[in-house]
């Protein structure tokens, strides 16, 4: 391997200060290193039937289980950020062994503390991802190999098809095998209080969630099924209790005329709470003698995206939580049902500029009956570099 030397690193250093780096990024060494990112606007215009959504990350963007139910109706609200925005450096260095080691870190600034709306609005930036990859390996903290990337729809909102989609990133070992992928990841484990409350979250666990996976690319698109085990687990005074838990996950993206397709995702498992719609339901819940029960829940989601030529877009994405909840043992408070319809007109001015519209229609229902819809309105500009 060549020494990076002072005068290379200076020059690497020079080249991105005078913006005379081209998009395949530089290289230092045996090391090529790449850059990229975007900034996104998202202005949006909420509505909500039961009550108006709390400052801050339900106001962000679309989380299944802050659509107020039970509440007043009040006057819809309006929210402008640019937090979205993010960039990232990726490397690549050939080792004298012939191998290639990559390495990826990832950063954003949503979800995360920092000045208010006042005067400053600024927000402190938080690792989305920091991995390295060695020989089929991967160490570090990326999505969870439990999710299916080709899931996501097209759309503005940070997510989309949300209540239903498997969403995480988190800290893991990963090998990869031609189409098979086994991984080891972090656990944690959320927790209804008897009777119902506010959520416990445990960090008790004593062995990894394990997750397979296989997926393939074929002519007509392309489709994954993942299988996670883990352990739920909470010790607490008198409370020491573990069960297992278990879940299926299969995606699939169907390739259409025209760049046209339909994205697919199901999911079902006891116990898989976190995983799903952003943690609108625990993964157990304790009952009278401070024992854990898995939650079962079941989720399902469909996209579809049109393209009415070279530069407007479409697509209409409908998503589903469904939970089976022990209202014995949860209470009537627990969030039964969440779903949502979003639909959308993208604008590509540019390859690396687009402008687009976005309506979403929301509605959570908890067991006791009681409900409440949310109607946003969205407008994001996206640059990306």
């Amino acid at each position: 391997m060549k020494k990076i030397t002072t005068v290379s690193y200076l020059a690497a250093c020079i080249a991105l200060a005078s913006g005379a780096v081209q998009a395949n990024g530089f290289n230092i060494g045996d090391t090529d290193v790449t850059f990229g990112g975007y900034v996104k606007l998202d202005a949006m215009y909420t509505d909500s039937s039961d009550g108006q959504i709390a400052t801050g990350i339900g106001r962000d963007f679309y989380i299944p289980s802050l659509t107020p139910v039970g509440g007043a109706d009040e006057g819809g609200t309006f929210d402008f950020h640019a937090r979205q925005s993010r960039f990232f450096f990726k490397t690549n260095t050939k080792l004298e062994n012939g191998k290639t080691l990559g390495g990826h870190i990832e950063l954003d600034f949503m979800v995360t503390a920092g000045g208010d709306e006042r005067i400053t609005n600024s927000y402190s930036p938080r690792l989305r991802q920091a991995f390295i990859t060695y020989d089929g390996w991967l160490f570090g903290q990326t999505w969870t190999t439990f999710m299916d990337l080709n899931g996501f729809p097209d759309t503005l909102d940070f997510i989309g098809n949300t209540d239903a989609m498997v969403f995480g990133r988190q800290a893991q070992i990963r090998y990869t095998s031609g189409n098979f992928q086994v991984a080891i990841e972090n656990p944690e484990t959320t927790v209804t209080p008897f009777g119902g409350g506010p959520r416990i979250t445990t960090d008790d666990n004593a062995t990894p969630d394990l997750v397979f996976k296989y997926g393939q690319k074929a002519d007509w698109g392309t489709w994954s099924v993942s299988a996670l085990v883990r352990q739920l687990a909470y010790e607490s005074g008198a409370i020491d209790s573990t069960t297992s838990a278990f879940g299926v996950s299969a995606t699939a993206k169907i390739l259409l005329s025209n760049n046209n397709d339909i994205r697919i995702t199901a999911t079902t498992g006891s116990g898989v709470g976190r995983y799903i719609g952003l943690n609108t339901a625990n993964g157990a819940v304790l009952d009278a003698n401070n024992e854990l029960e898995a939650i079962d829940s079941t989720a399902f989601a469909i996209a579809y995206k049109h393209n009415w030529n070279s530069q407007w877009r479409s697509s209409l994405v409908y998503s589903l939580l469904s939970v089976d909840n022990d209202v014995a043992l949860t209470g009537a408070g627990a969030t039964k049902t969440t779903n949502s319809w979003t639909t959308n007109l993208i604008y590509q001015a540019a390859k690396k500029l687009m402008f687009g519209i976005e309506y979403k229609f929301a509605n959570r229902e908890i067991e006791s009956g009681l409900d409440g819809d949310m109607n946003r309105i969205q407008f994001s500009a996206k640059y990306d570099f």
